[in-house]
C-alpha cells in the first residue's frame, strides 16, 4: 500500500515540476519531497537538480548543494551538473564533476563527453592574461584526455561530441586539430560549419572562413551572426551595420552582436540606443544582451536604466548569478550606488572573482578603503573557491592609496608578486606611484618609474607630476615634464600642471617661458565638461 502511495506521490510531483516558476517554489517542493519520504527516489531528485541548475528561475548554488547530498553516482545527474557548470562562470567545476564520474566509474554517454569538452573550452575564456600560456596547455591536455576516452568508448563519431571537440580545439588555438575533426565528420550539421568558420575567424584566417562560408550547403541566422561578429570584432562598424540591416533574418544574437560592437568601440550611448530599438522591435533580450547593456550603463552612469533591468529580472523571478550578477554588481558600483551593490553581493550564492573585484574596486574608488580591505581579507580566506587576480589587487592598492596606507600598500604589492605570481602592469605601478606620491615619497616613486618599461611609463610620470604639485617639488616636476616630452607628445594638461607648479612657487619667469612655448607649439586647452543623466 505504501509503495503504491509513494509511486503516486512521485508521479504527482513529477507532473508538478514544470509549473515551478521560482526558487522559492523549488524549495517548497523539495521540503514536501523530504517530508513525504521521497528523497531516496533518484529520478525525482535528478529532476529537481536539473530544474534548479538549468532553469532561468533556478539557482546553481542550490543545485550544487542538492547534488552534494546525493551519492553522486547517477549519470544523468552528473551530466546535468557538468552542463550547468559549463554554462556558468565556474566551468572548471564541470571538469571536476567529470573527473569524479570517471574516478568512480559512473556511467558515461555522448552527453557526458560533449558537456565536459565544452566545460574545458569555456574554462579557457576565464583565464587571466598571464595565465593563458600555462593554463591553456593544462586545459588542452585535459581536453585531449577526454577526446581519447570518448574514442576508446566509441563516442568520437557522435555529432554533439565532434562539435564540442571542434569548439575546444579552436579555443585552444589548435585550429589544425579542429579542422581534422571537422573533415572526419560523416554528417555535418549547420552548427558544425558555424563552429569551424568561427574557429578560422578567431585566428584571423578570413580566407579559409569565407571559403567554408561559400561551401555551406545551408545557412541559418547563426551563420550570418558569425559574419556579423567578425565585423564587430574588427571594429568595422559600418560594415556590421550594413550586414545587420540586410540579413535575411535577425534574432536576439544579431542584436547582441551590434550592442557588443558599440560597447567595444566605447560608443555606450549608441549601444543603449540599439537596446531601445531592440525593445521597440519586440525582440526579447537575452542574458548576453543585458550583460552588454549593463556594461554600457556602468560606463555612462545610466543608473536608472540599469535599475529598471534589475527590477524587471526580479519581477520575472529570473536567477541572477554568474556573468549577469557580476554585470549588475559592476553597474551599481560604478554608478556609486554601493548600498544596492552590497545588497546584491550578499544575495549572490556563488560569487565569481569578477563579483569580488567589482565590490572591492567599487568600495575603494568611492573612499570606503577599510571596507574594501576587509572584503579582500574575507576573499583570501576563501582562496579554495576564488583566487584574487590582477584586478583584485588594483582595487586593494587604490584602497591603500586613498587611505594613505603606504606600508600596507607595499606589503600587498609584494604579496601580489610573490604569493600570487601576478606580474605588475601599468595600473598596478600607477597605484603604487599614486600611493607614494600622496605620502610624499616622491623620489621613491620616481625610482619605481625608472624600473618599468618605457612604453608604460608615460602615465606614471604624469601621475608623479600631479604629486609634485601637491608637495611643491619643482625640481622633480621639471624632471617628470622632461621625461614625458621624450616619451610622447605633451598634452595641454601637462603644460597647465607645470605652469601651476611654477606659479605656486612664484617662478613667474618660468611661467612666462612655458606659456610662450604653449603658444609657439599651438597647444590648445581642451575644455572640461560634466555629464548629467537624462
Amino acid at each position: 500500500m505504501r509503495r503504491a502511495r509513494d509511486s503516486f506521490c512521485v508521479l504527482s510531483v513529477s507532473r508538478f515540476l514544470h509549473r515551478l516558476s521560482s526558487l522559492k517554489d523549488v524549495k517548497q517542493l523539495q521540503a514536501f519531497v523530504i517530508k513525504a519520504g521521497l528523497s531516496a527516489d533518484n529520478s525525482l531528485i535528478a529532476k529537481l537538480i536539473a530544474l534548479t541548475s538549468l532553469s532561468p528561475s533556478g539557482c546553481l548554488a542550490h543545485a550544487q548543494s542538492l547534488f552534494e547530498e546525493t551519492a553522486m553516482d547517477d549519470p544523468f545527474v552528473c551530466n546535468t551538473m557538468i552542463r550547468a557548470y559549463a554554462r556558468s562562470v565556474f566551468p572548471i567545476k564541470g571538469v571536476r564533476v567529470y573527473n569524479h564520474l570517471q574516478r568512480f566509474d559512473v556511467g558515461s554517454d555522448n552527453f557526458t563527453f560533449s558537456f565536459a569538452l565544452r566545460a574545458c573550452a569555456r574554462a579557457l575564456k576565464w583565464l587571466e592574461e598571464d595565465e593563458v600560456g600555462s593554463c591553456r596547455l593544462v586545459i588542452g591536455r585535459k581536453g585531449g584526455e577526454i577526446h581519447c576516452r570518448a574514442l576508446k568508448l566509441g563516442f568520437d563519431r557522435d555529432g554533439y561530441v565532434q562539435n564540442s571537440l571542434v569548439f575546444l580545439y579552436s579555443q585552444c588555438g589548435v585550429v589544425e586539430l579542429a579542422r581534422q575533426v571537422f573533415d572526419e565528420m560523416t554528417e555535418r550539421s549547420v552548427a558544425s560549419w558555424n563552429i569551424m568558420i568561427s574557429a578560422y575567424d578567431r585566428i584571423d584566417d578570413f580566407e579559409s572562413a569565407d571559403c567554408l562560408f561559400a561551401l555551406m550547403p545551408r545557412k541559418n541566422v547563426v551563420s550570418w551572426n558569425t559574419l556579423l561578429s567578425r565585423y564587430v570584432r574588427l571594429r568595422k562598424r559600418e560594415a556590421a551595420k550594413k550586414l545587420f540591416e540586410e540579413m535575411p533574418e535577425r534574432d536576439s544574437i544579431s542584436w547582441n552582436s551590434m550592442i557588443a560592437g558599440y560597447v567595444q568601440v566605447k560608443d555606450y550611448y549608441g549601444a543603449l540606443n540599439i537596446f531601445r530599438n531592440m525593445h521597440i522591435a519586440k525582440v526579447e533580450a537575452t542574458e548576453v544582451t543585458l550583460i552588454s547593456v549593463l556594461g554600457a550603463c556602468a560606463e555612462t552612469g545610466s543608473l536608472e536604466i540599469g535599475r529598471k533591468i534589475h527590477e524587471s529580472l526580479k519581477a520575472k523571478n529570473y536567477k541572477i548569478e554568474g556573468y549577469l550578477g557580476s554585470a549588475l554588481l559592476d553597474m551599481y558600483a560604478k554608478c556609486g550606488k554601493l548600498s544596492s551593490a552590497w545588497e546584491l553581493f550578499n544575495e549572490l550564492k556563488m560569487k565569481s572573482v569578477s563579483c569580488w573585484n567589482a565590490m572591492i574596486v567599487g568600495l575603494a574608488v568611492h573612499g570606503y578603503s577599510d571596507e574594501a580591505l576587509d572584503l579582500f581579507s574575507a576573499m583570501e580566506k576563501r582562496v579554495d573557491e576564488v583566487r584574487p587576480n590582477r584586478v583584485t589587487f588594483i582595487g586593494v592598492l587604490i584602497a591603500c592609496s586613498h587611505k594613505g596606507l603606504v606600508e600596507e600598500g607595499r606589503r600587498y604589492f609584494d604579496c601580489m608578486i610573490k604569493q600570487y605570481n601576478i606580474v605588475p602592469d601599468k595600473k598596478h605601478y600607477g597605484c603604487m606611484v599614486d600611493l607614494l606620491g600622496r605620502g610624499g615619497l616622491l623620489w621613491e616613486a620616481c625610482q619605481i618609474i625608472e624600473t618599468v618599461p618605457p612604453q608604460i611609463s608615460s602615465v606614471l610620470w604624469r601621475t608623479l607630476l600631479g604629486a609634485c604639485r601637491l608637495h611643491r617639488n619643482v625640481d622633480l616636476a621639471e624632471k617628470c615634464f622632461q621625461q614625458l616630452a621624450e616619451l610622447e607628445p605633451l598634452k595641454d594638461a601637462d603644460y597647465v600642471l607645470l605652469s601651476n607648479i611654477y606659479a605656486e612657487a612664484e617662478r613667474w619667469d618660468a611661467v612666462e617661458r612655458l606659456r610662450d612655448d604653449i603658444v609657439s607649439r599651438g597647444v590648445v586647452k581642451i575644455l572640461g565638461y560634466s555629464h548629467i543623466e537624462n
